[in-house]
């Protein structure tokens, strides 16, 4: 389970860590173009039930924390789906990655 450190409250935010690497992807390439937007995801189990939604900004400090020393392969599809939902009014959601079958 990876964890993503949201300014400095230090409080963690577990996320899977092939999640967090596709996350990862995503909100760096955002905040390299210096846009904001929100993130969201349904709490994990362990923790209480709900939802979370957090504001990124370029001026906030993140870091990101795997599990897995070794970067997973991306998934170019999940990357794209993650893009195309920062850029609507709601912002980011976390969503189930989708698997292609093979053909």
């Amino acid at each position: 389970m990876g964890i993503l450190y949201y300014d400095s409250s230090g409080s963690p935010i577990h996320i899977e860590d092939r999640a967090l690497a596709h996350l990862k992807v995503v909100i760096a390439t955002r905040l390299r173009r210096h846009e904001s937007f929100t993130l969201s995801w349904e709490h994990p189990d362990g923790e209480p039930g709900g939802r979370s939604t957090i504001w990124l900004h370029p001026s906030i400090p993140l870091r990101f924390v795997f599990d897995d020393p070794e970067p997973p392969a991306l998934n170019g599809r999940w990357i794209e789906d993650l893009m195309n939902s920062v850029s609507s009014t709601g912002g980011i959601f976390l969503v189930e990655e989708l698997i292609e079958p093979a053909d």
